[in-house]
């Protein structure tokens, strides 16, 4: 057993290695720049929280106090200029952390580009200067994104902490973005139009096993410290993924045509425009699809033998992954990480509030049944939709992704079931109050800040339903947009409440849905 820390335990992969670790027997620590972002979620008991940004030295330090391994799961996905020496500077100062802490090793997952940070087979002692003419991509020049992750895989390969960098390409799993970007494109465009680089070669991997090879470094003994590949026992093009996916999919088979015009960019528009992936969030996917992914060794085995029957194949992750999201046990999603870009500023609380303007909006609904009525309100949106005017949402949705925003088809990870930090299409969870209170940040693109309250009060025997839209705008131009807006406010807001309420009342003569 090994104490382990986690960052990044709220995204896709920490939030699933976690209870990995805790199933194995292991203790975890999660850092995290806001220990909120944890308490909803169903294996938060059993581990110890550490607040902390990755850049901080002192914090970072005292996370990893007592720390025998540490698992570096943070990438940041914003196409700001600044994002690489971001990531530059936190890798930096977590690994000196790390050996001032006397952390034994560190885990950190990268991606698979055809260069290499150490020649296969060969181990690299802890602290020693990489050899030269290992940073070159045999696939031509790497994207932004993969060109960072490769430098922080470097970065704790000089350090004096001996790391294990695990180099992964698609991952295949429920909620992954990949194969959310795979899976919507697949289904909704049986012709497509495609760029050159779904000709390129790639190796996917099962999040499950990804996951496997995580968990057990924590175990391995001795000193380490090399990169290895990982990867599935296909290799494949992006079209044969899809045609696979087709098939497992059960839909006809897709007639993919190149168009080499097409530019990961704008690639990364269509995307955008035609899967819940937004386009700031595709153009990395897009762009590190366009060197070649495939593994050149599997040295790992030495460490971490295959399990009986092999690892799993791309058609059976992609069957795993389906069966998943069918049965709504989708543990955590690519938008369980914070959006890039987006406000994470706490509501003001009323009493104190001294920072100028809140416009608020309030609508109020008597019920008869609050249990019915809170039900209603911990499933709202996604498929379930806002109970208002359908086509001014989706148009809300459409106008937000055409200027580079989440828009609204991220949906929801559970149809019934909300904990913080869980994104609900344009909106994330910042409180949650059961049977009380809902309350919802805006990740919209927006001249201010927003929040969706959604509450059951109870006065005098009676229930009432209470709504409150809540606007922070910032100069002129978001006082300008919440005027400008105004007029629509009965038609959105104003029928929340009474839909709402009907909805209630429906919910209140069958049996409570998705209860646990």
């Amino acid at each position: 057993m090994a104490r382990c820390l986690v960052t990044g335990a709220t995204g896709y992969i920490g939030g699933r290695l976690v209870p990995e670790l805790l199933a194995a027997g292991h203790e975890v620590r999660c850092m995290a720049r806001s220990a909120s972002r944890l308490r909803g979620l169903p294996w938060a008991g059993r581990t110890e929280v550490a607040e902390a940004d990755a850049t901080d030295p002192a914090a970072t330090r005292r996370a990893l106090e007592g720390v025998e391994v540490a698992y570096y799961l943070i990438h940041t996905m914003a196409a700001t200029r600044e994002f690489a020496e971001r990531d530059r500077l936190a890798a930096r100062t977590f690994a000196a952390a790390a050996a001032e802490a006397g952390v034994r090793r560190i885990v950190y997952l990268g991606g698979l580009t055809a260069g290499e940070e150490l020649p296969a087979g060969e181990e690299l002692p802890a602290g020693e200067e990489l050899p030269a003419g290992g940073a070159l991509s045999a696939g031509g020049e790497l994207s932004p994104h993969m060109r960072s992750r490769r430098e922080v895989g470097e970065i704790f390969l000089r350090a004096p902490v001996p790391a294990v960098v695990l180099r992964a390409a698609v991952i295949i799993g429920s909620g992954s973005a990949s194969f959310e970007m795979l899976r919507h494109l697949t289904e909704r465009l049986p012709v497509m139009t495609t760029p050159r680089w779904v000709r390129t070669r790639t190796q996917p991997v099962a999040v499950r096993d990804v996951l496997r090879y995580l968990t057990a470094w924590a175990s391995v003994p001795g000193e380490v410290n090399r990169a290895f590949d990982i990867g599935g026992p296909d290799v494949l093009t992006y079209a044969d993924m899809m045609r696979g996916y087709a098939a497992v999919a059960g839909l006809p088979r897709r007639v993919i045509i190149p168009v080499p015009p097409l530019t990961p960019k704008l690639s990364s528009y269509w995307v955008g425009l035609v899967t819940p992936v937004p386009a700031g969030i595709a153009r990395p996917l897009v762009e590190s699809l366009r060197n070649e992914a495939v593994c050149r060794e599997h040295d790992i085995a030495r460490y971490v033998p295959d399990p009986e029957g092999g690892l799993i194949g791309f058609r059976r992750a992609v069957a795993l992954a389906l069966m998943k999201i069918k049965e709504a046990d989708v543990a955590t999603r690519w938008s369980s990480a914070s959006t890039p870009g987006a406000p994470s500023d706490p509501l003001p609380t009323d009493p104190g509030w001294a920072g100028g303007s809140l416009y608020i909006d309030r609508r109020v609904a008597e019920v008869a049944d609050p249990d019915a009525l809170w039900r209603v309100i911990e499933s709202i949106g996604g498929d379930n939709g806002w109970y208002s005017l359908p086509v001014a949402w989706h148009l809300r949705g459409l106008l937000d992704r055409l200027v580079g925003g989440v828009g609204l088809r991220r949906g929801r990870r559970d149809p019934a079931r909300l904990r913080v930090g869980d994104s609900v299409d344009f909106w994330r969870v910042e409180e949650l109050e059961p049977g009380r209170l809902l309350r919802l940040r805006a990740e919209m693109r927006l001249p201010g800040l927003a929040w969706l309250e959604l509450g059951v009060a109870r006065r005098g025997g009676r229930a009432y339903y209470t709504q409150r839209a809540i606007f922070h705008p910032k100069g002129l131009l978001g006082h300008l947009y919440w005027w400008g807006i105004s007029p629509f406010h009965g038609l959105i807001f104003g029928r929340m409440p009474v839909n709402v309420a009907a909805a209630a009342r429906i919910r209140a003569r069958r049996p409570a849905e998705g209860a646990r």
